[in-house]
Parts: structure tokens; C-alpha cells; sequence
């Protein structure tokens, strides 16, 4: 696995992301403790030896920045920052640039200017031909006051002299630059120093007054570059071509290039990355934004630091030019211990290294962001993560902060008191569970009442993926995740919410291609005689998506209950789970028919359907105890249409060949049949890794899921495989009752998600 590329990350606790990192050695043993129990943090007493009139020390979030690759090279990117948005952003467009080769990133030789103003010059000319012609004494003499940064190949390495002409009161004007090579150290003491020391030779060869004498930050003598080139087809969004999308970026960088206003706000959004990377490595981030809007107003008018085009591959090319001066050694490092962290986790070896991944994290925040401006909208993702810090502020448990954060993003009205009274609602839960039913229960006929919870319950394959699509049986079990679905009625329109997943549709609005989410809907709405009414759809959605867990017929069926409920249609389960297998159809081509019965019946079930136009053979399973399962999740999304499709063109080619898999595959799942029926997991666990062999024959699984397997097992399963569809996804495994907990924790500490559930009666 990847340095960089930790899957599911965001969902681990605190506790477990830095229990990943000492687990990869990112970090330290030592690190770790002071993380874990905060002693990282600026105390008043070191605060006060840094600044004045100190009164405590002030905290802001730390987090990281991942999967990105730079210039070959793998980088864990620590980033200092209050605003919501930004870490997921940059990490979400670093996923997508590593899978098109990287960033690759240069850095010019780091210079710094230090500026001694003269005035009162009596020849202006004549004062710059000597200054020049005493270049070599100059430089000696202020290399003396720094022998040091010479041992280590720094120094002053030019002078440059700029006139200005007359100034109203003093005379003629004119600046002697030094141009110091300050090595990995930041610089700014060390060249006003050499400033202040060189200041009477320079009066003494002009003949005129020196003022002022300190650095300049205008950095453009430490210039870095950052690219990036991806093909259109990884930049396809929801129901928009990657070279739409593609284009719609280029189109909206001009618009940056073309108006200082736009660019101000898109040069901006450069800077929440780079500014976030200088703070956490202990950088003078104010320096680093005022030399960078100067070098982007150095043509007289303020523009875009970025470029974006299309090659003549048709690649979307991003570009960042920025004057970045940094430091990786000096006191704001030295004297901060939570910097020195997060140096430790970037793993950088030279301020030119990191000026090279801070360049490369402005120009992914960048692609972030004009990436959502150009296609669906900065604001839906902002609306999301503020909801959660008010969910955080009204003080949301952990059991219940995804619930009350969908209900705000749903409500639209994010505020601290709504948080509150939706808190109030789930602490009492009656109202709320009104109708539902339980996993593992059928209810016949849906109700009728008001807006309420419907839900479809997500699912496991324990055996029999693929070859049940070929009219063999599968062993499906139900999981305690489901989607829930709310109808309300309204007077026009239908309007489709779902925060978890970025939805927001309107169907009266036109779309540039209708998707298969807006055509599932309209189907189920057909089909209950209410496409003309105005209804209001939300979703809440605790099956991960694109995983294998049978989200989609989840959705459908959660939707078509609650869509029932609202307008008082009687429905049957059949007739729920006949209406999702038809949904399922537009999802993923052609469906087995499983994963709408699952959503629907909430039991474990034998299922099979040889003729797609008879009825499914369905036999409800019994076990003697429960079977505890683990479920790995790949990180790695997948649909399921795809894999099927590459299974069916391979049977296609050759029939005899996949038949036999299926045949063999069949026998383990009717002998699966007898294992649960006993209660047998080891033989159980035989059976899965069988089957998941013929699995990977098919080539269905994927080097995730590869490394799940090999991880459950190794740390105590009994059998695993992947369930669902394959090409990422999800995995399970099998194990006795007191080696769950090792499994789970293992796949954890190895970056990938998971959860204990089981197979009951």
C-alpha cells in the first residue's frame, strides 16, 4: 500500500488514524503520545517566550492532506486550517491527478532579495556604475557577517541596483539589492542583518543617505512550478462527460485570467492549501500570500496564478507558477512541537522539497475548486461540512452526528437551535420509527400517515455472486445498514435530497443527460401514479455506495416505501421488491434479483431465478447461532453493471468454460445451506475461500480486496471473500465470536474500514 493513499481515513477516530500512522511509521512512539494526549500542543509558558503580552495559546484543527504524489514520490500532507472543506478537497484531487500519473513539480534555486534604499544621490548613474563595479567587495562584506550560511554553500551571491528618480523631499532614489541564498532557513533575519551591515559602503560608494535596509517579500527569485495532466475520461462527473468537464475548467480559469475580481477569490483558493502547509511546517504564511498576489499583479493587472488547457492529447494540463520562500530549519520549527510533527509526518529533506509539494497543494486545491464551481456547485459541499461543525456545536453524539448533519443539509435551515431540536427528536425515537420495519422482518402492507421513515436494508453475498445472474443459487443475508427515504408532499415539483451522497435534483429542472438516480425515480413515480405531484425526497443513506452492499436497491426500495406511505398506496413486499428489481434494471443492466429481495425482506434467504420471467425461487435460511461476519470496506468504489458485463463477455466467448466455474460455484452455496444450517463456521469459512478463488478466476476481485483477504485470514478468519459485484467494493469474513474484534481491528490498522455484523435467524 501506498505511503500517501490511506482509504476510508476520514471515517476512522482520531485514535485510529494516529494508531495508522505510527502503524506505518509516519510517526514516532513519542509523536504518538503527545498526540494522543495533546502534550504537542503550544503551551502558555513556551508561548510566551515566542511573543509579547501573552495570555495563552490559541488551537486550530491539524489534519492531512492524502494520496498525493509528487514528482514520483509519495506525501502525507500536514495542513493547519479552520475552514471546513479543504483538507477533503485537496485529497479528493490529489486521488484523482495520482491516478493520472501525479504532480510533477520544480523549484528554482531560492534567492532572497534584501532592498537598501539611498537618497539625497548626488548622480544617480554614476552611483549605480560604482556600486556594480564594487560588487565582490559587497558581497564580501556581508558574507563576513554570516560565515556560516557560506559553509553550508549559502550567501550573498549578487547586487543589483535600480534607479527610481527624484522623491519629493530627498533627492534622487536609488535601491542596491543583495540577493542571498539562504539554504533550507527561511532567511529574513539573516539578510536584514547583512543589509544593516553593508549599509555604509554603500553610503560610502554613492555618496548619498541609506534609509531603509530589510528584505523584500516579493520572493520571485524563488519561483516553483507545479503540473498536472489528466485524461478526460477521469474527469467525468455524475452525468457529465470528462471532456465537458474538462472544458468547463479551462473555461472557468479564463475567466480568472481575464477578471482581477474572479481571481482574486480564485487565487484565494491556491492559498487555502499553501497557507494551511505553511502554517503546520511552522512558515511565515503572510509572506508567503503577499509575494504570491504581488507576482500575480506583476503585469500591471491581477490575474489567475493558474493555467489550465488541453494538450494536443486532449489531457486537461493544469500549471502553477508561484514565488514560494520557505524554511525547513530555525526557531518556528525548533520551538514548536507540533511543527516538528508535522515535518516528522511530511518527510521532507530540503525547503526546496517542500516548496515543490506545497506548489503541488495549490495547485489541487485549485483543481478542487474550479472542478465543483464548473460542475455542480461550490456550495452543496460547504453546506455539508457546515452542518457538521453546528451538528458539533449543538452537541451531536457520535451515535447520532451523521443523522442530525443529513436532517440540516435536508432542512437547508443550518443553524445551532435546529441542530438541537433535531437531537431532541432522535433522543426520543418513537415518532421517528412509526411504520418501520425491523431487520429480519417483513412487514405485508405498507401503511398510511403522514411523512415518516421508509427503509431497504443493505446486504452481503455470502456465496454465489455472479453465477446467480446464470440461474445458480446464492446465500444472501441481510446487514444492519439501510437507506431511509421521506416523502413529503408539496405543491409542485419533485424535489430529490441526499447531503450524504452531494444529490440535490430537481426533476422540472432540465439536465444536460437524464441520469440513472433522476430515471430511477421517475420510474418509481410512474409507476405509482404520482409523477404529477409535487413531492419533496429525502434520503439518508447508511449503506456505503458503489460498494457491492446493495445500495441502490436500498435507495429503491426505501424510496418506493416511503413514496407509498405518502400519497396512501397499498403495497405488498412482492410488489415493492418487483418494482426495485425493475429500478435495478436502469442501475445495473441486468440484475440478479437479489439485492431488491434483501432490500426488501430484510431476512437471509437461498435465492435463485433461472428464467428471468418466472418468479425468483426464495427459501428463507435458519442458523443455530448467530454467524459473526466482518465486513471490509475497499475504498475502492465499483459498479456492479461493469463487472457483470466483463463476466458476461468472457462467458460469451466461451461458455463450456464459465459454466463449469458456475456449476462449481452453485455447489458451494447449496453446501453453504447445510453449513448455516448447523451452525458449522469452519466449514463455512472453507466454502467462502473456495469460492473466492473462483472468484478471482473470474477476475472480479481487485488488489484491495486482495489484501482484505489475506489480512482477515491472516489474523484469525476462518474464510473470506468478496461480496457483490468485485472490482473493489466490499469483502467479508467468517471468524469465531472471540476473533472478530482482532480481524476488524487489523484491516483498520492496515487504512481500510470495517464492521462487525452477523448472520442470524
Amino acid at each position: 500500500m501506498s505511503h500517501s493513499r490511506i482509504p476510508q481515513f476520514y471515517k476512522f477516530s482520531v485514535a485510529d488514524r494516529l494508531r495508522a500512522l505510527l502503524e506505518r511509521e509516519v510517526i514516532s512512539e513519542t509523536e504518538y503520545d503527545a498526540l494522543i494526549d495533546g502534550t504537542h500542543l503550544l503551551d502558555a509558558d513556551t508561548a510566551d517566550r515566542l511573543i509579547e503580552n501573552v495570555i495563552g495559546a490559541f488551537g486550530l484543527p491539524m489534519g492531512l492532506g492524502l494520496n498525493f504524489s509528487v514528482n514520483g514520490q509519495d506525501y502525507l500532507i500536514p495542513m493547519v486550517v479552520e475552514e471546513p472543506s479543504i483538507i477533503a478537497a485537496v485529497s479528493s484531487a490529489a486521488k484523482l491527478v495520482r491516478r493520472a500519473g501525479g504532480f510533477s513539480s520544480h523549484a528554482e534555486r531560492p534567492m532572497l532579495i534584501g532592498q537598501i534604499q539611498v537618497v539625497n544621490v548626488p548622480h544617480a548613474a554614476h552611483a549605480k556604475q560604482a556600486v556594480l563595479q564594487a560588487k565582490e567587495e559587497i558581497l564580501n562584506l556581508a558574507n563576513s557577517l554570516h560565515p556560516n550560511m557560506v559553509a553550508r554553500g549559502g550567501g550573498a551571491r549578487d547586487v543589483e541596483v535600480i534607479t527610481h528618480g527624484p522623491t519629493a523631499d530627498h533627492g534622487e532614489m536609488l535601491v542596491v539589492h543583495l540577493v542571498v541564498d539562504t539554504r533550507d532557513a527561511m532567511g529574513a533575519n539573516l539578510v536584514n542583518t547583512m543589509c544593516e551591515g553593508a549599509a555604509p559602503l554603500i553610503e560610502k560608494i554613492t555618496g548619498g543617505e541609506v534609509f531603509l535596509r530589510i528584505l523584500s517579500n516579493l520572493t520571485d527569485r524563488a519561483l516553483v512550478r507545479a503540473r498536472c495532466a489528466i485524461p478526460p475520461e477521469l474527469l467525468a462527473s455524475g452525468d457529465r462527460a470528462g471532456t465537458e468537464v474538462r472544458d468547463s475548467i479551462i473555461l472557468a480559469n479564463e475567466f480568472a485570467e481575464m477578471d482581477p475580481y474572479r481571481a482574486t477569490t480564485h487565487n484565494k483558493g491556491i492559498m487555502n492549501g499553501i497557507d494551511a502547509v505553511a502554517i503546520a511546517t511552522g512558515n511565515d504564511w503572510r509572506a508567503i500570500e503577499a509575494a504570491a498576489h504581488a507576482y500575480a499583479a506583476r503585469t500591471g493587472r491581477y490575474r489567475s496564478l493558474t493555467r489550465w488547457y488541453a494538450d494536443e492529447a486532449g489531457h486537461l494540463v493544469g500549471e502553477l507558477e508561484i514565488p514560494l520562500k520557505v524554511g525547513t530549519v530555525g526557531g518556528q520549527v525548533e520551538s514548536n512541537q507540533a511543527v516538528k510533527i508535522a515535518h516528522r509526518v511530511l518527510g521532507i529533506e530540503s525547503a526546496a522539497e517542500l516548496a515543490q509539494v506545497m506548489c503541488a497543494v495549490g495547485l489541487a486545491q485549485n483543481f478542487a475548486a474550479i472542478k465543483a464551481l464548473s460542475t455542480d456547485g461550490i456550495q452543496r459541499g460547504h453546506m455539508t461540512l457546515h452542518a457538521r461543525s453546528v451538528a458539533m456545536a449543538a452537541g451531536a453524539t457520535e451515535a447520532n452526528f451523521d443523522e442530525v448533519v443529513d436532517r440540516l443539509v435536508a432542512g437547508g435551515d443550518i443553524k445551532v437551535w435546529k441542530a438541537r431540536e433535531i437531537i431532541a427528536t432522535l433522543d426520543d425515537p418513537a415518532p421517528d420509527n412509526a411504520g418501520a420495519a425491523s431487520p429480519g422482518t417483513s412487514t405485508e402492507t405498507v401503511g398510511h400517515g403522514d411523512a415518516t421513515g421508509d427503509f431497504g436494508y443493505g446486504k452481503i453475498i455470502v456465496l454465489g455472486e455472479h453465477s446467480v445472474v446464470y440461474g445458480r443459487h446464492a446465500i444472501a443475508a441481510p446487514i444492519p445498514l439501510n437507506v431511509r427515504a421521506e416523502v413529503r408532499p408539496q405543491a409542485q415539483d419533485i424535489d430529490l435530497l441526499i447531503p450524504r451522497w452531494g444529490v440535490e435534483m430537481r426533476f422540472s429542472e432540465p439536465e444536460g443527460s437524464i441520469s440513472s438516480l433522476h430515471e430511477s425515480i421517475s420510474l418509481i413515480a410512474e409507476r405509482l401514479g404520482v409523477a404529477d405531484r409535487g413531492m419533496r425526497i429525502d434520503v439518508f443513506p447508511r449503506v456505503p455506495r458503489a460498494n457491492g452492499l446493495g445500495a441502490s436497491a436500498a435507495l429503491a426500495v426505501s424510496v418506493i416505501r416511503a413514496m407509498a406511505r405518502a400519497f396512501e398506496i397499498s403495497m405488498t413486499d412482492r410488489e415493492i421488491s418487483n418494482l426495485a428489481y425493475d429500478v435495478e434494471k436502469i442501475a445495473h443492466g441486468t440484475p440478479s434479483g437479489i439485492d431488491n429481495t434483501l432490500a426488501t425482506f430484510g431476512r437471509p434467504i437461498l435465492f435463485r431465478k433461472d428464467d428471468p420471467q418466472a418468479r425468483a425461487e426464495i427459501r428463507d435460511l435458519a442458523t443455530p447461532r448467530p454467524i459473526p461476519v466482518v465486513i471490509g470496506l475497499s475504498g475502492v468504489a465499483t459498479l456492479t453493471a461493469q463487472t457483470v458485463g466483463n463476466v458476461r463477455a468472457a462467458w460469451q466467448k466461451n461458455p463450456a468454460r464459465y459454466e463449469a466455474i458456475f456449476d462449481q460455484i452453485d455447489g458451494l452455496a447449496l453446501a453453504g445451506v447445510d453449513a448455516l444450517a448447523r451452525g458449522d463456521i469452519a466449514e463455512l469459512g472453507d466454502l467462502m475461500n473456495i469460492d473466492h478463488g473462483l472468484l478471482n478466476a473470474l477476475q472480479v476481485s481487485s488488489w484491495e480486496i486482495e489484501e482484505l483477504v489475506e489480512i482477515a485470514r491472516t489474523n484469525g478468519a476462518l474464510g473470506a471473500k468478496l461480496t457483490g459485484g468485485g472490482g473493489g467494493g466490499a469483502m467479508i469474513a467468517v471468524a469465531e465470536t472471540d476473533r472478530v474484534e482482532g480481524v476488524a481491528a487489523a484491516m483498520r490498522a492496515a487504512g481500510y474500514n470495517s464492521f462487525i455484523t452477523e448472520i442470524r435467524s
